[in-house]
């Protein structure tokens, strides 16, 4: 029997539509004030006095914070809730913006990265919030949505951070802008619903109950790993959320429903917050999805250095002008913004067949990349930059996709977390890769990504098998 073709936003309730609009506006305004201030920061340190060394140390304190701190907040949410970890970040964040706004020397500089460095980390709580509300089915599209939202914000910021520093003290009207955008974001998740005042997700999908069914009863290896360390470290509140989740109502309605309770617990005392945080980790660490990681990482470092001398190889092998060579790079991130837009039709065609849409995003991403190395003229360079920015959103979408639907939903907090620590870890070692290379050549750095990429797609091969026999598995024990 034929379904009725229908969107999202008509399978989930209204008050729940409003939510995932909300977070939309959430993550659109967060890269938006965000994006004032990255291309200032660079400028500013070296108008306090920094040398190009010190300038480059302090630079790197908002990386090496964020390589530590991701998986350790993201396993936070876990633990206390969506909105109570998206608020405290959100409240941080926008005094480390004021504090930025406030520096007159570089030490008050470093001090304002800090609190940055250690909570920025709303855009993972809002995607680990999402995942939360809305189907697996329906995660892909969801999540495409929210990157084009927050990728239009990044596009946008840039051009008023620049305006308003052209007026006198711009870069401190930048950032108290910056903290004031953050500030009204923490007002705006403060009106959401607390987790347990959600009302259940209503699923029209008949092969939901078998999804969920598959989620609550035969999680691999992290979930049930997690799980057991979970109720160790809990109170009975939280084990009766999550035996509740599987009872059916008594009145027979919400049979089709799945109660998100789970999703945050009674407050805790600190040492027990700390010890569930732990144990998420360890099951995170200790489970068998390093080869999802991997890739991740692979591609991360991949798309780095063909980023990395963009502007210094156009002038070079082409003799195109910085502000070409910009508009360029602006084309190219508008077309990555409007792909997100295209991750839920794409994964319709695919029949919701992730492991085989992310082979293919990465390996036409891999020969993008070899194209723009051995391009002979920038009417190649424009075709690769046109295609890549699609490709790349796609296997974004998907990887992030992929770790959840391998982690469980549990865990969403703090595989989202883990996985971008992984890609803190590319940008630590992109920069140095990119500079070996280009001792070689202008095009050392997308040639060194090139291998990179194909590495990732050998692996993707070798993988996806055991992934899909283990999917069948599970399949064969419902």
């Amino acid at each position: 029997m034929n379904k009725p073709k229908c969107s999202i936003f008509n399978k989930i309730p209204s008050r729940r539509t409003q939510i995932i609009q909300c977070v939309y506006v959430v993550g659109f305004m967060d890269l938006f004030g965000v994006s004032m201030i990255i291309p200032l920061l660079s400028h500013h340190v070296k108008a306090l006095g920094a040398s190009p060394t010190v300038a480059g140390l302090v630079g790197s304190t908002y990386g090496i914070l964020q390589l530590f701190s991701s998986t350790v907040v993201g396993s936070w949410s876990d633990v206390v809730g969506r909105r109570s970890s998206l608020l405290t970040c959100l409240l941080l964040s926008a005094l480390g913006y004021g504090l930025l706004g406030m520096s007159t020397s570089i030490a008050l500089f470093v001090l304002a990265r800090i609190p940055v460095g250690l909570f920025k980390h709303s855009l993972s709580i809002c995607r680990a919030l999402l995942s939360d509300l809305v189907s697996e089915e329906e995660r892909p599209l969801v999540m495409g949505h929210f990157n084009a939202a927050s990728s239009v914000g990044f596009i946008l910021g840039p051009v008023v951070g620049g305006y308003l520093t052209e007026h006198e003290g711009g870069f401190y009207t930048s950032s108290f802008t910056c903290a004031a955008i953050f500030l009204l974001n923490a007002a705006l998740v403060w009106t959401l619903p607390r987790s347990d005042e959600l009302g259940p997700l209503i699923d029209t999908n008949s092969n939901s109950r078998v999804s969920r069914t598959k989620r609550h009863d035969n999680h691999n290896h992290i979930t049930s790993t997690q799980q057991n360390c979970f109720h160790r470290n809990s109170n009975n509140h939280t084990t009766e959320l999550a035996a509740a989740a599987d009872r059916p109502d008594a009145s027979g309605e919400n049979q089709n429903s799945w109660n998100l309770d789970w999703v945050v617990s009674l407050p805790q005392p600190a040492w027990r917050q700390l010890s569930s945080v732990g144990s998420k980790i360890h099951a995170v660490a200790s489970s068998d999805m390093w080869d999802l990681f991997l890739v991740r990482l692979l591609m991360a470092v991949s798309i780095m250095l063909y980023y990395s001398n963009f502007s210094l190889a156009m002038e070079e092998r082409f003799l195109l002008t910085p502000k070409a060579t910009g508009y360029l790079i602006s084309y190219s991130s508008t077309l990555g913004a409007l792909a997100g837009c295209l991750v839920g039709p794409v994964t319709k065609l695919y029949r919701n067949d992730i492991p085989a849409l992310l082979l293919h995003s990465t390996m036409m991403t891999c020969c993008l990349i070899l194209l723009y190395t051995a391009a002979p003229s920038i009417w190649h360079v424009v075709l690769s930059s046109t295609f890549i920015a699609i490709s790349t959103s796609i296997g974004r979408t998907c990887i992030t996709d992929l770790e959840l639907r391998r982690g469980g939903a549990h865990a969403s907090g703090t595989l989202i977390g883990a996985g971008q620590s992984v890609t803190a870890v590319g940008r630590v070692l992109a920069p140095l890769l990119s500079g070996l290379a280009q001792e070689f050549s202008p095009c050392g750095p997308p040639s060194l990504g090139v291998g990179l990429a194909l590495a990732a797609v050998a692996l993707l091969i070798t993988r996806r098998p055991k992934w899909d026999k283990r999917n069948k598995g599970e399949k064969a024990k419902l």
